[in-house]
């Protein structure tokens, strides 16, 4: 009997444990699942991310430029301000801020909501190429006139004009006067200074014993000839061909690059004594311009404007471009994000004096001209057309990027 009552004893007591033990682990459970429920996370909707407490976010409708959608908009588009939330009371609650990321199409929502909020979107499309650019807070400082007639603005002094194409960083030189947006190259990361800044370096031609030799294509015997590559030229289709081919949709043929070889004085032609037009805006005067003779402006084959002669869209900057951003002939300025500490070409015809001379932007942080048989620096200058759809804010941490494009 002893026995008996003992053994109900330890029953009785090892059944207590046990329920302990399911009460200790359900709370356990619990717990953790209600935190997982007030944590905000990260949840794809749709085609998108949208930052929410899990089921506590409810999307009615999306609409676009006035249409119902029932998936998130690709391309550049933003948010109006008609979009809104409710509350659980179905009353549209003004302290819920909502922000939409077109590149990532990520949708934000501040502060945190309740249960019963629900979201009703409107987008429209958003400003897209120079004009994005523009009416951001790194819009360029300077405007002029270029060769297609219209307004171009043009970046002065270290701002935050950066971009990242491609799988490389670039600077933006100016919003062209057709809108598109020329860049150049700046190297595998934010690189500011030294050779990371170039491609390479390359001669610009092979002698200098001739006028011709000036030309980023040339004819001998003519001003403005365009029959031959010359060899940097020749470099830079290299390297689009194996780098940029492949975003060739996103790049404009029609805005071109000048290698203007206008001329001031001789003929141009030959070992005649001869002033380019740079030569005397730039060495003696500092008057920089953005016109050029279609000539001398380089566009694809298919554009329907300039030469006409180029396999890729693809060219360097002209000395008049760098003048614009401070570096001057004989007069070093560090302080111009063209300045890498390094020289480079620039694709502007100076003077021939039995010589042929090319100018280029050199280590010191100024303007000087040299033989375009030397081997220097190459930077890459390209055009984005203007239709592209563009996120960011230009600086080095979030620069400018094209929407759909790596």
């Amino acid at each position: 009997m002893e026995f008996q009552v003992l053994k109900r004893s330890y029953l009785k007591r090892n059944i207590i444990i046990a329920v302990v033990i399911v009460l200790m682990l359900t709370a356990i459970i619990l717990t953790f699942s209600r935190a997982k429920y007030r944590t905000t996370q990260s949840m794809p909707l749709i085609q998108g991310t949208i930052n929410y407490t899990l089921a506590d976010l409810n999307i009615v409708a999306m609409y676009l430029d006035g249409s119902e959608i029932d998936t998130l908009p690709d391309g550049n588009y933003e948010l109006t301000e008609e979009s809104y939330c409710t509350n659980e009371e179905n009353v549209r609650d003004e302290t819920i801020t909502l922000s939409y990321d077109s590149a990532t199409k990520g949708l934000s929502v501040s502060p945190m909501m309740k249960k019963g909020t629900k979201c009703y979107l409107y987008f429209e499309d958003g400003a897209s190429g120079g004009d994005y650019i523009l009416a951001g807070d790194n819009a360029p400082d300077g405007e002029t006139t270029d060769w297609t007639g219209g307004t171009t603005y043009y970046y002065t002094g270290n701002p935050n004009n950066w971009v990242q194409f491609g799988g490389f960083y670039w600077r933006i030189i100016r919003i062209n006067g057709d809108g598109s947006i020329r860049m150049i190259y700046q190297g595998t990361s934010a690189n500011e200074t030294g050779s990371e800044t170039q491609i390479g370096t390359s001669a610009f031609n092979s002698s200098y014993n001739d006028n011709m030799y000036v030309g980023f294509k040339y004819t001998s015997g003519q001003v403005h000839g365009t029959g031959t590559n010359s060899v940097i030229l020749n470099t830079l289709n290299t390297w689009y061909q194996q780098n940029l081919a492949d975003k060739a949709d996103y790049i404009d043929g029609n805005a071109g690059f000048c290698g203007d070889r206008r001329v001031s004085s001789g003929t141009g032609t030959g070992t005649t004594n001869t002033h380019y037009g740079a030569y005397i805006r730039l060495v003696r005067n500092n008057n920089p311009s953005l016109q050029c003779d279609s000539g001398d402006v380089y566009t694809t084959t298919d554009s329907s404007t300039g030469n006409k002669s180029l396999q890729y869209p693809i060219g360097l900057v002209t000395a008049d471009e760098a003048a614009l951003t401070g570096i001057t002939y004989n007069n070093a300025n560090t302080g111009s994000y063209l300045y890498t500490n390094s020289t480079y070409w620039t694709m502007t015809p100076s003077n021939c004096d039995s010589r042929s001379y090319v100018f280029s932007v050199i280590s010191a942080g100024s303007l000087d001209y040299g033989w375009p048989n030397i081997s220097t620096g190459v930077r890459p200058v390209i055009n984005l057309r203007a239709d592209v759809a563009l996120s960011g804010s230009g600086t080095t941490t979030d620069p400018f990027k094209v929407v759909g494009a790596s």
